[in-house]
């Protein structure tokens, strides 16, 4: 494995050479010029050539780097996606723009510098695509784009960082709107998600290096490469300002850690940053002395011609020189805290040292000791003072995620939550690096849950909040497992603790209000929907217009799919929502209509279908009796998403009306086989069989079902006949 002390020794001769040659202060900028920023996700900048490693192959970054001046020693504020990407687009740190977490802190980008608005501004058109859910437009980001594609399918009893899209569609999309458009003063933002969890690289890169980490690495390098091959056949590959970076980096247990945003070590902070100007200017030049993300935003001001906002962190990175050497790079991490019970960490980066501020804080010589295995603080007494002086004013506390949201804390209150989240109670928090053994339990039970052993993963996970009843992260993987082992009583309870453990997320809320909808306990299920209309209003108004098309409240409903159909007109959801609800209600005109929309959307689409897609066109053409086309309708439904329980069921119901009797039941069969067999696949294969009026096999079934799952509510509550 590459370490860095290669890096810094090669990134020490190389900085030393082109500070002597006086580059400090060499500013220039190209009115109009096309911006492209590529930030890929998760990037370890010690796992790529152009900082040294021989292990893994990224030709296409070697290459750029050539044409780039390339940062060896670039770092991230934030070990976290969003905060990050906040910190990069508006050149402030996390305390100064607030955003201090994945979720419970959206970025209030009308009262802050913010790249795209200010591009806007300027007369550039702004467009990005983005690969992970976790950036989706409701952040905040998408405010200062003209486009935002952000069409990443949320899908329940899967965890955040888990909902995400390929690289490679991103970039096809982020491409389609490059080319609808002039070629001067653009700016388009991509966003990829390899080499994020769960690391699946494809082939040959899954076959070539033996960690799939590694082979993710080696396949983002080729996006890289698609990216800057796309640039070049458009012609504006020259023209362009060009930057690829990361947003951070990855543990891979070097300090214990597998993932990221527990520590704040090089490991998950130091990332790649590369800056293609125009015209090649400065290409092959590296420059080691500290360089920040907050750095971007003013760099692509100054790049292009446009006034760089006063009071910024960060600062054109083409101007800097010998007087930047001694400002120090803040870092933060409230994921500690906010996820596992922990306490928060701070650290500020020198030109030598790095302090960590923590309960027992660290201090590392970065050049002597890359690895950071040996904490200096005793002796270095001088650094220490000097770096924790420096650190001090620079940390703001933090805001509890319910007063972000006012209105959320009041739904709160009313639904009978505490009105703070547990994490903020007063007193000491234990440090990670102490802590951080007791994630094996979690690495365990995560693994568990991958080979659908969810009854195993159960045991772990409950230990776990015994244990530790702050750790956010515990109760999110135990409520899921739950769910999937068909003990969806007991995740009720769970959702409820971990949606008070924290203040009120609204990915926790809209997941428990879809297992209460379930249940059929609606009023509460579109309560807890609700929670979620302030950060995330389009996923809460499907999910409130799915509770109410449950409960058979069609004109409710359809409300909430036709505010979905003004707000978001562009996305093929928002009118496949509204049509499944017209066609429920035997509106067939206004629902072939409405799917008129979503499939005009679609064809302009490069994306697949969305949830739902199928399953609507398949109702409208039974309706219209066109049952040979509604059951290849349904089937496609099916093969892009086997958890729709509902498509199974019609096709059932469209079989036995097609004279096929025999395949509807050999259906429901397979709806239960392809779901594990879960309570809610029993109980709709049940609920089919008595609409079929096949009471006797309902009945046979629905025994069978309570055998195994005799505490489920829904299969209580349904009757044979």
């Amino acid at each position: 494995m590459i370490r860095f002390a290669r890096c810094l020794v090669i990134g020490a001769l190389a900085g030393m050479t082109l500070l002597g040659t006086g580059c400090g202060g060499r500013t220039r900028s190209w009115p109009g010029a096309p911006v492209v920023i590529l930030s890929i996700d998760t990037l370890r900048s010690d796992r790529l050539a152009a900082y040294g490693n021989t292990t893994i192959e990224t030709p296409a970054i070697s290459a750029l780097a050539k044409d780039s001046i390339l940062f060896e020693r670039a770092y991230s504020h934030y070990p976290l996606t969003l905060p990050s990407h906040v910190s990069m687009l508006t050149g402030l740190l996390p305390p100064e723009h607030g955003v201090r977490d994945n979720v419970g802190y959206p970025f209030a980008a009308e009262r802050h510098p913010f790249l795209p608005r200010l591009l806007h501004e300027a007369g550039y058109r702004t467009g990005a695509a983005v690969s992970a859910f976790v950036l989706h437009g409701d952040t905040g980001l998408a405010k200062g784009f003209d486009f935002y594609e952000d069409s990443i399918q949320a899908r329940k009893d899967t965890p955040l960082g888990g909902l995400q899209r390929k690289g490679e569609e991103t970039l096809r999309l982020g491409l389609s709107w490059l080319d609808q458009g002039g070629q001067d003063r653009t700016f388009l933002f991509l966003h990829v998600y390899e080499p994020h969890t769960p690391y699946l690289p494809p082939e040959p890169f899954r076959s070539r290096y033996s960690h799939p980490y590694d082979g993710e690495v080696a396949y983002a390098d080729t996006l890289v490469g698609r990216l800057v091959g796309a640039l070049k056949q458009r012609k504006l590959y020259d023209r362009a300002l060009l930057i690829v970076l990361s947003d951070h980096g990855e543990g891979l247990g070097d300090h214990g850690e597998e993932e990221h945003g527990i520590f704040l070590y090089r490991e998950s902070l130091q990332v790649p940053l590369l800056v293609k100007l125009p015209g090649g200017s400065r290409g092959g030049e590296r420059v080691s002395m500290p360089a920040q993300l907050a750095d971007v935003m003013p760099t692509v001001l100054a790049s292009v011609g446009v006034d760089v906002p006063a009071g910024l962190a960060g600062r054109p990175l083409t101007g800097l020189g010998p007087n930047d050497a001694g400002r120090g790079v803040y870092s933060e991490t409230f994921y500690p805290r906010l996820h596992m019970g922990w306490s928060d960490l701070a650290s500020l980066i020198g030109d030598r040292f790095q302090y960590i501020d923590a309960p027992d804080p660290e201090l590392y010589d970065l050049l002597a000791d890359s690895a950071q295995k040996n904490n200096v603080l005793s002796t270095e007494k001088r650094a220490f003072v000097t770096l924790r002086q420096q650190l001090h004013p620079l940390r703001k506390p933090l805001a509890k995620p319910s007063e972000v949201d006012p209105e959320t804390q009041a739904k709160l209150a009313a639904l009978g939550y505490a009105g703070a989240p547990v994490l903020f109670a007063e007193g000491p928090l234990p440090d990670p690096k102490a802590q951080i053994g007791a994630l094996a339990d979690l690495k365990e039970a995560t693994r568990l849950m991958g080979l659908d052993r969810f009854h195993d993963a159960v045991p772990l996970l409950r230990r776990m909040v015994e244990r530790n009843p702050r750790m956010q992260d515990a109760w999110d993987k135990l409520s899921i497992a739950l769910v999937r082992a068909g003990r969806r009583t007991e995740a009720v309870e769970v959702y409820q603790k971990a949606l008070e453990n924290s203040g009120g997320s609204p990915w926790i809320a809209l997941s428990l209000a879809a297992l209460l909808a379930e249940l059929g306990r609606y009023q509460e299920a579109r309560a807890h929907a609700e929670l979620a209309l302030t950060s995330s209003p389009a996923k809460a108004r499907q999910q409130l217009a799915e509770i109410a098309m449950l409960a058979e409240d069609f004109s409710e409903a359809q409300r909430q799919a036709t505010e979905l159909t003004r707000t978001q007109p562009e996305k093929v959801e928002s009118w496949v929502v509204l049509a499944r609800i017209l066609a429920r209600q035997g509106k067939l005109a206004e629902a072939r209509s409405a799917f008129t929309q979503a499939e005009t959307r679609q064809q302009k689409e490069t994306l697949p279908p969305p949830t739902g897609y199928f399953l609507v066109r398949g109702d409208v053409e039974a309706r219209e009796g066109r049952l040979e086309e509604a059951v290849r309708s349904f089937e496609e439904e099916i093969r892009a998403n086997p958890d729709r329980l509902d498509a199974f069921s019609r096709l059932a119901l469209v079989l036995v009306e097609a004279g096929q009797p025999d395949q509807a039941v050999a259906t429901l069969r397979r709806m239960v086989d392809q779901n594990g067999g879960s309570p809610a696949a029993y109980a709709s294969a049940v609920e089919t069989l008595q609409v079929l009026g096949d009471r006797q096999s309902a009945a046979r079934l629905l025994a069978y079902a309570r055998g195994l799952y005799p505490d489920d509510p829904q299969l209580k509550k349904l009757g044979a006949g």
